[in-house]
């Protein structure tokens, strides 16, 4: 239970990673930074506080103002963030489940410094902002800042920090421990699907047609995967650029769920020449956060709503994330059109089907759930190896298909 209900916690102290046991729960299995941004006496201390508070031991804050950094409109970062990242970094190294960096994060540049770290070390990122009523009057500002900053000074930051800063794209990211479970069935699916003849059959479709007997590498094959934690993308917003991307982050029921715990349901695994990754099934709660122009490959495409929503798992040599949905959709359509696809035999984890032209798909026998934060991702997005030490989130293990 949480430490404090929402009854008795101030109006604006109400949040989903305080209030609500499921999202409380969620987050201490996961791993999780969380930027307090705002103009000087907003309340960023007293919210860093309350979130100290409720998850206790498993938390560590780190303060601008305890390093004595001032807030101010700069031309660059100043070194004094060095030991401000230092105490970061070693969190981070620790694997802390909650790590606060309170500060006034008005600075793009700065931002993009502590999301490099984030993606680094495999922390989901949630940007927080006190709710008090003064959080943008400068004239009450003025007296509750401890800087003694003027109006005139607060007001110089206060355009930066008006507008909501929007992420590359909104999604549900998986709190560690469930990551780390699907990593152990898609690897396990790997392996299976690698020792079936058939597979090894149909793996022309995966080798290069000047040298077909090469021995095929599974893991090595899909060598990429998204930055950031295991996660199903809702809305790609680029930052604020994408079409409809500020209709959907003022949409009611996004401003609600962010920050808040959901438990997604995946009904299958899938693999490509392209992408391997998981089916997400997704409940009527979740289809609200769920955009409507995002499930067609064609403009003429009718498909379910949902039916692009899932979890990438690798990605093959000069593949994008974003292919996974698309190849989702190729199921999808077949599926549409009567085609379910050759039941091959039933594997450790179900009945693999065939489509054809390396299309493989493992319809679970018993589906899995998985929690996950309603967020965003706010890194650069680049891809990054699926090898690694399992710590810093490799998808896969090493798997040879002979």
């Amino acid at each position: 239970m949480s430490t404090q209900s929402s009854k008795e916690r101030p109006e604006n102290l109400q949040f989903p990673f305080l209030d609500d046991d499921t999202t409380i729960s969620t987050v201490k299995e996961s791993k999780t930074l969380f930027i307090i941004r705002g103009l000087p006496g907003s309340g960023k201390s007293t919210l860093a506080q309350a979130i100290q508070d409720q998850y206790k031991d498993a938390c560590k804050v780190i303060s601008a103002d305890t390093h004595k950094i001032t807030p101010a409109i700069r031309s660059s970062i100043p070194e004094d963030y060095s030991k401000l990242d230092e105490d970061l970094v070693d969190y981070c190294k620790r694997d802390i489940s909650v790590v606060i960096v309170d500060d006034t994060h008005h600075e793009r540049e700065r931002l993009d410094q502590l999301f490099d770290i984030a993606d680094k070390y495999q922390y989901k990122v949630l940007f927080v902002e006190p709710k008090t009523p003064w959080k943008m009057d400068c004239l009450q500002l003025k007296d509750k800042n401890q800087w003694k900053l003027s109006v005139e000074d607060l007001k110089k930051m206060k355009p930066s920090l008006e507008k909501d800063f929007l992420p590359l794209y909104y999604g549900w990211f998986l709190s560690k421990k469930s990551s780390e479970n699907l990593r152990k069935t898609g690897q396990a699916f790997l392996d299976e699907l690698g020792s079936l003849k058939v597979f090894k059959k149909e793996s022309k479709y995966f080798l290069p047609a000047e040298d077909p007997k090469v021995k095929l590498d599974l893991t090595s094959y899909f060598a990429k995967r998204p930055p950031s934690v295991l996660h199903c993308t809702t809305k790609f917003t680029d930052f604020g650029k994408a079409m409809g991307a500020d209709e959907y982050a003022q949409q009611e029921v996004v401003k609600a769920s962010y920050g808040k715990a959901f438990t997604l349901t995946i009904s299958a695994l899938f693999l490509t020449t392209k992408t391997a990754g998981a089916r997400v099934e997704l409940s009527e709660p979740e289809l609200l956060l769920w955009p409507g122009d995002v499930d067609k490959i064609l403009p003429i495409d009718n498909l379910p709503k949902g039916s692009r929503a899932h979890i990438t798992l690798g990605c093959a040599s000069g593949i994008e994330p974003v292919q996974t949905g698309l190849d989702l959709l190729e199921f999808v359509k077949l599926e549409k059109a009567g085609t379910k696809g050759e039941e091959i035999e039933e594997i450790g984890g179900g009945k693999l089907l065939y489509f054809g032209n390396g299309m493989f798909m493992l319809l679970l026998s018993k589906k899995i759930e998985v929690r996950a934060i309603f967020s965003g991702y706010y890194g650069k997005g680049k891809l990054v190896p699926t090898q690694g030490s399992n710590k810093r989130g490799s998808a896969f293990n090493p798997c040879t298909i002979i």
